[in-house]
């Protein structure tokens, strides 16, 4: 391989690592939870001052915009662009969903299966955590009552709204670029257009009620991966440039305790997206073998949680590392069978729905030619 590649070069080809560091991400937070669940202090979080965790779904955030950006460029096409969104979360949560309301819930639950079927709460559940676009809840009538981490069923569907307030910002942007930015070059415009978006971040983050700090993590990591992908041609992917940011993580933690420790959060902002592509691209042999399996990532992030939940139910004395043996096990069996037999499908139906429906042109297409 010659040396200092562009992104460019990469970016059209799906032999990469994705799968691979999305599904290492789910499992990291699977990791974390366990120590959460258990009312245990994660190891790394005191080290670092931020969790495996939120490192993990900091992970999800950069591939997601990467990615996600990548698909509504290359398409320019809004209407596949929410309905391929649609389709990659929602088939799999709701199944997910369902079976927590209609089997996990009504094993686990303290209360007769009349009472448990007859209360609200049941249905208040199934109805916002199937959605989550007008929130989550957190718990099922009478279920995980007394675990160590009590009443919790899955809390792990929060950062899904971010998720999606990430895919209408970036849709948002890309429709004020397409009708303004692109057709109207005066500073004035030029300003409306900077006005507007700002106003869009204050009303997607108001609407869907959102924590300041953790959307302002997600909006940089999700839109760190935006432009990546939108300014390719111009970043090298090599292994001098990934040992800097290597060594800048390293150093700015080592020398945070006697200046600020801002000045390693700063480091891993900055490092942590331009890692992560080159771990996607440039590793390759038989890591690439991965590839063949599938993306079992979302279904590990999803069914994780109430796995964990259930089994420190039936033994709540069990160690960190027991519980997170037996709920990888679990959970790969859950995931690897969402991902074949309800998230590929859906895929494969937005494909098949994309070919019998073209639309000459969305109204979008015609004004960004205009």
């Amino acid at each position: 391989m010659r040396q200092l590649k562009y992104l460019a070069e990469f970016s059209q080809s799906r032999d990469n690592n994705f799968n691979l560091i999305r599904l290492l991400a789910a499992l990291a937070v699977l990791f974390g939870h366990s120590y959460a669940l258990l009312r245990q202090p994660e190891p790394l979080g005191a080290t670092l001052g931020m969790s495996i965790g939120s490192i993990a779904v900091d992970l999800f955030f950069v591939t997601s915009g990467y990615l996600v950006t990548g698909s509504l460029m290359t398409r320019q096409n809004l209407p596949d662009y929410f309905l391929a969104r649609f389709l990659r979360i929602f088939p799999g949560l709701i199944s997910m969903v369902l079976l927590s309301v209609f089997v996990l819930g009504a094993i686990f639950t303290s209360l007769p299966a009349g009472d448990y079927f007859s209360s609200s709460g049941v249905y208040q559940y199934l109805y916002k955590c199937a959605t989550i676009v007008s929130g989550i809840v957190y718990t099922l009538p009478g279920v995980f009552e007394h675990n160590p981490y009590p009443a919790a069923v899955n809390g792990s569907l929060w950062t899904l709204i971010y998720e999606l307030a990430m895919y209408v910002l970036l849709a948002g942007f890309w429709g004020l670029y397409a009708c303004l930015w692109k057709r109207y070059r005066s500073p004035a415009m030029r300003i409306l257009t900077m006005i507007l978006a700002a106003i869009m971040i204050y009303a997607v983050r108001h609407h869907y009620l959102l924590n300041m700090a953790e959307f302002d993590r997600m909006f940089f990591m999700f839109f760190s991966g935006a432009a990546y992908f939108i300014f390719r041609k111009h970043i090298r992917l090599s292994h001098a440039w990934a040992t800097v940011a290597m060594l800048a993580l390293i150093f700015s933690h080592y020398f945070s305790h006697y200046l600020s420790p801002q000045v390693f959060i700063l480091a891993y902002y900055l490092s942590l997206p331009y890692l992560l592509l080159y771990l996607a691209y440039i590793p390759a042999g038989r890591l690439r073998m991965y590839n063949r399996a599938g993306d079992y990532s979302y279904g590990v992030y999803i069914y994780a949680f109430p796995i964990q939940q259930a089994l420190l139910s039936l033994a709540p004395q069990m160690s960190v590392a027991i519980l997170t043996v037996f709920a990888t096990a679990f959970t790969m069996i859950f995931s690897i069978s969402s991902w074949h037999v309800i998230e590929e499908p859906a895929m494969r139906a937005r494909r098949w729905l994309t070919e019998r429906w073209k639309p000459q042109q969305s109204n979008l297409d015609v004004l960004s030619k205009g």
